[in-house]
């Protein structure tokens, strides 16, 4: 009988060091599954999302067999219809490629795996999972970490922030909050503890 893997989504809002997290994680030895990199896998040159979105937007073709991500950015906020077209298209690709990620790991891999989805609450992904960890930052603290990403204005932040499920639900919704604001000592920290207790549960539960 394959063991149970515990199943730990890592989601946050934009600019909150989530990637930063995802890291610790790694160094610690837990397998992480990126939705950011399967997404851009899918939209470059063969990617299995390619052809789809181009129907969607046509414009969107970056000349080498991929989509210009960029491109479909204006179109997206400006068009919600757009949006959910989009997303139908994508997100269904990136939960099938999850899912075969998951089954591929054998029983060596270790107890936790975890499964790092920026918009985890807004499809419904923590349905997927056994425990949600959000990654959060004092607000100004997220907005000067975005503002410094090349392109970002204030306007593009404010559309990406609505796009989201504010910080203060997701960190309501979760079972653990990962704070990134106080240094990678304290977030180390935070990590440490909520895998302890995460194994710790399992064992009382099992």
């Amino acid at each position: 009988m394959t063991r149970h893997m515990i199943r730990l989504g890592l989601t946050g809002s934009i600019a909150m060091g989530k990637t930063t997290a995802a890291n610790m994680l790694r160094e610690r030895g837990i397998p992480v599954h990126d939705s950011d990199a399967v997404v851009h896998r899918l939209m470059s040159k063969h990617g299995e999302a390619v052809a789809p979105v181009l129907e969607l937007f046509p414009h969107a073709d970056d000349g080498d067999g991929g989509i210009n991500r960029r491109s479909i950015a204006a179109d997206v906020f400006k068009h919600p219809e757009k949006r959910a077209k989009l997303e139908a298209i994508i997100h269904p690709l990136v939960r099938h490629d999850r899912e075969s990620w998951a089954d591929y790991l054998d029983d060596d891999a270790p107890a936790i795996i975890v499964f790092d989805i920026p918009l985890l609450f807004e499809t419904r992904s923590q349905d997927f999972c056994d425990y949600v960890a959000t990654v959060s930052a004092p607000l100004w603290v997220q907005k000067k970490r975005a503002m410094s990403r090349d392109g970002m204005t204030d306007q593009k932040l404010t559309n990406i922030l609505s796009a989201q499920t504010p910080d203060a639900d997701k960190c309501q919704q979760s079972d653990y909050v990962i704070p990134t604001g106080y240094g990678k000592t304290v977030t180390g920290w935070y990590i440490d503890r909520m895998i302890a207790d995460i194994l710790l549960r399992e064992t009382t539960h099992a």
